[in-house]
């Protein structure tokens, strides 16, 4: 497996912002030209630039960019901005921290573009599921505020990996394409889809305006086959990365656990098969209220989301039952990988946070892949033969 999926057509060119490691790329594939990418995070620019290349990587701050640095005859722009400020577990400052607030820039290039006449025909934006509760909605209306000005319809889905990959990863999709694009018929719904537009798509959607809402559109995207694969399929015997806990460790977060994780525990002893579950420590308080660090263990063959080793947030360990033997490790930084959908040729980076973090932060490309497939390709292909008939 490459890590691009090798499409015999071409599609277009893109622009990819808060780049990352490049699993956008991966999911986008060789059908698609990188014209530009763009990271602050110098680590992960150098993963980037060893999976990638560097030719077209522009390596700072969004800020520092300019419209001259964009290379003519784009079709789509990515922007996967920073999360930390959106999320539950953020300090809420939403649009307006350093971090999240990020999508200004961002968004003032997709501005400046336009006034240049040279303006992506479709924009996907990717972050996590609080965009649309920040701020009591406001922020979200506020991204949608930005696509109707600069002349774009949109539209949100939820998407979660675990219907691609076994990790439960939830997020948002915000996907604009510009009024000068006529969308087929086939790729709009009269109403929400039960799968892709959650309660709590359809609650922000319900917070806009009806000018907003004359722009809005509920994106129709086939379901995905059934996921075969489980997450005790990916794990490693022997990682490189992590080593297994001595029988001490293991005992030692088995006493974590609350008497309900431990049951799981023992049912999976008596299933039969070796059962791998993932835990994260988390503070609980007890019954007396005091805050106490508690290991919960789930044997769903889906891993807990990955979350970046920062800020507070534990790293994921795994627990491998066999039987009457129990053993505990971190999670690899391979397993973190191939739950993001990364092909085992990904070069990841020496360092076990670094490459944590990288993954964790990333898009799962299986994801990427589908809502290309069924959304951002047809789209830009519009675009390309309504150019063709005008010629």
């Amino acid at each position: 497996m490459s890590k691009s999926q090798n499409h015999q057509a071409r599609v277009g060119s893109y622009y990819e912002f808060f780049a990352g490691g490049g699993m956008v790329r991966a999911g986008l594939g060789d059908a698609w030209t990188c014209l530009f990418a763009n990271d602050f995070d110098h680590k992960k620019a150098k993963s980037y630039a060893e999976n990638w290349g560097d030719d077209h990587l522009k390596v700072g701050d969004v800020r520092a960019v300019s419209t001259d640095d964009l290379p003519f005859g784009v079709d789509f722009a990515w922007a996967s901005f920073p999360c930390q400020d959106l999320s539950l577990a953020g300090g809420g400052a939403g649009l307006k921290g350093d971090r999240s607030g990020t999508f200004w820039p961002f968004w003032q290039l997709m501005t400046d573009l336009g006034r240049e006449n040279r303006q992506p025909n479709v924009v996907a934006l990717e972050n996590v599921c609080g965009t649309l509760t920040s701020h009591g909605g406001k922020d979200f209306t506020a991204i949608c505020e930005a696509f109707q000005a600069a002349g774009y319809r949109c539209g949100a889905v939820v998407m979660d990996a675990a219907l691609f990959v076994p990790h439960s990863r939830p997020r948002l999709f915000v996907v604009g394409v510009h009024q000068s694009v006529e969308i087929p018929d086939y790729l709009v719904r009269n109403t929400p889809s039960d799968t892709w537009h959650t309660k709590s798509v359809r609650t922000a959607h319900g917070r806009l305006s009806d000018e907003l809402k004359t722009d809005w559109v509920w994106w129709n995207i086939p379901e995905p086959p059934l996921r075969q694969s489980r997450f005790s399929d990916l794990i490693e015997d022997n990682p490189a990365s992590v080593d297994w806990h001595s029988d001490d460790d293991t005992r030692r977060l088995l006493s974590m656990m609350t008497r309900v994780n431990l049951d799981k525990v023992e049912a999976a002893k008596k299933a039969g098969r070796r059962m791998v579950g993932t835990i994260y420590k988390r503070t609980r308080r007890d019954v007396d209220g005091n805050k106490v660090q508690r290991a919960e263990v789930r044997f769903d063959d889906v891993a807990g989301c990955l979350r970046t080793p920062a800020g507070g947030s534990s790293r994921q360990l795994i627990l491998v039952v066999d039987g009457n033997e129990v053993k505990s490790r971190l999670i690899s930084t391979r397993e973190t990988a191939r739950l993001m959908g990364l092909p085992d040729d990904y070069v990841l980076p020496e360092k076990y946070n670094e490459a944590y973090h990288l993954t964790g932060d990333g898009v799962v490309v299986p994801v990427v892949r589908h809502l290309a497939e069924n959304l951002l390709e047809p789209l830009v292909t519009q675009r390309k033969q309504m150019d063709r008939s005008a010629a």
